[in-house]
């Protein structure tokens, strides 16, 4: 069968509203810290129905390229919306959760045996990585390279080449997960806090310690608003889009 006569997709209205949003922001010249408009305005300039703008808001939320404040309005927190596909959202939500227990299983005996086992050098790295991570922050960045690093460093001080392994074999998908753990607000911060607590309990050479601040660290990598949301499969636009609500 020809794969032209392949189902047509179709198109959900609140990724409609999100291209117009992305739209507006570029075409308004509107850059990170200014209010989009209240979603009942939005409903109403777009003709859709309040849900539609929701639905779409959550997805930008997720993203990390908004922060709702309850009562406050909607705030951009970058330049643009450089929006990705929903497919990928949904896609990476299907894998996260895998991710994060291998990441709880194999970084806590990490921790563990680094604290048995860590050098001189080895904290060195560790506290250099913590270092440029403070530094990123200074600068408004994630952190992102810096708690790489730090996570590198730990893997390396517990002198396990099997689980350092283990580790570059979810290399790319550990990436994934820092990315979206770091985008959430306020998380950089209070990751590069507990990030000291692992140091600390690695230098002082406690290993049950370190094992309960790595655990306690990646509980934490886990909230992440993706997990929390689910795509509106029934948010379809066939031929008109729906009525705004009163």
């Amino acid at each position: 069968m020809s794969d032209a006569l392949r189902p047509m997709a179709r198109t959900r209205l609140y990724e409609q509203v999100v291209d117009r949003l992305r739209d507006h922001v570029t075409e308004s010249g509107l850059r990170a810290g200014d209010r989009l408009p209240a979603e009942r305005e939005l409903a109403q300039r777009l003709g859709v129905s309040r849900a539609s703008v929701k639905q779409a808001v959550v997805v930008l939320e997720v993203q990390g390229l908004v922060e709702v404040r309850h009562g406050g309005g909607t705030y951009l927190r970058k330049d643009s919306l450089e929006v990705e596909p929903v497919e990928e959202l949904v896609e990476r939500r299907r894998r996260l959760p895998d991710v994060l227990d291998a990441r709880e299983a194999l970084e806590t005996k990490l921790a563990e045996l680094a604290a048995e086992r860590r050098t001189d050098e080895d904290l060195a790295v560790l506290r250099a990585a913590l270092d440029h991570m403070a530094e990123e922050l200074a600068a408004d960045g994630h952190g992102t390279e810096g708690d790489r690093r730090f996570h590198a460093g730990v893997t390396a001080a517990a002198h396990s080449a099997l689980l350092a392994d283990f580790m570059r074999s979810i290399a790319e998908q550990i990436t994934e997960s820092r990315h979206e753990s770091l985008r959430q607000p306020g998380r950089p911060e209070r990751s590069l806090a507990q990030h000291h607590a692992i140091l600390d309990a690695i230098e002082a050479r406690r290993p049950a310690a370190a094992a309960a601040a790595m655990r306690r660290h990646v509980r934490t990598v886990a909230k992440v608003r993706l997990l929390d949301w689910s795509p509106a499969e029934d948010d379809v636009l066939l031929h008109e889009p729906d009525e705004p609500r009163p």
